[in-house]
């Protein structure tokens, strides 16, 4: 598993005040299409927050059901990446952050079922949908999507690293 850190404020572990743990699923069909959430002008791989007395491979089951209708079993995900970052004042909360997301490869035939999803209130607000993305356009599509939302430059830099380290070992 490849790890990548992002600590632009130098923060120390003793530094951190939270730690919030996601996992996300690279969810790519035999058509070398990707399987991506949109909600709020943002593209997403499927996942979520880690909830307490669960594990990573339960989480990423759990929020791959409630996000595309799919149910994955253990052996269809392989982790693959872990991206942390260290967050000083994290969205001006006081409070220094930790996050860590952890990526899985899903190996899966299963067609997503936008009629199965469970969506919380704000995937809801944000007009939540799932679009496949041909593997040779996600990258342009990516970039192109940066101007749309502020939150966009984080949030593709983060999922061109990831494409990056799939077409690696794919």
């Amino acid at each position: 598993m490849k790890k990548v850190l992002f600590n632009q404020d130098n923060l120390k572990e003793k530094d951190i005040d939270e730690t919030v743990i996601r996992t996300k699923g690279i969810i790519i069909n035999e058509y070398d299409e990707l399987l991506l959430g949109y909600s709020n002008k943002t593209y997403q791989f499927p996942g979520g927050h880690l909830e307490p007395n669960e594990t990573l491979i339960d989480c990423l089951k759990r929020e791959i059901k409630e996000e595309t209708g799919i149910d994955i079993k253990d052996d269809d995900a392989h982790l693959m990446e872990k991206i942390t970052y260290y967050n000083k004042n994290y969205r001006n909360s006081n409070k220094n952050r930790k996050n860590e997301i952890y990526f899985y490869i899903v190996n899966t035939k299963t067609v997503y079922d936008i009629n199965k999803t469970n969506l919380t209130k704000e995937e809801k607000e944000g007009n939540y949908t799932l679009k496949l993305i041909p593997l040779d356009k996600v990258e342009d599509i990516l970039i192109e999507s940066i101007s749309d939302n502020p939150i966009n430059k984080i949030i593709v830099e983060e999922m061109l690293e990831v494409l990056k380290e799939y077409k690696k070992i794919k």
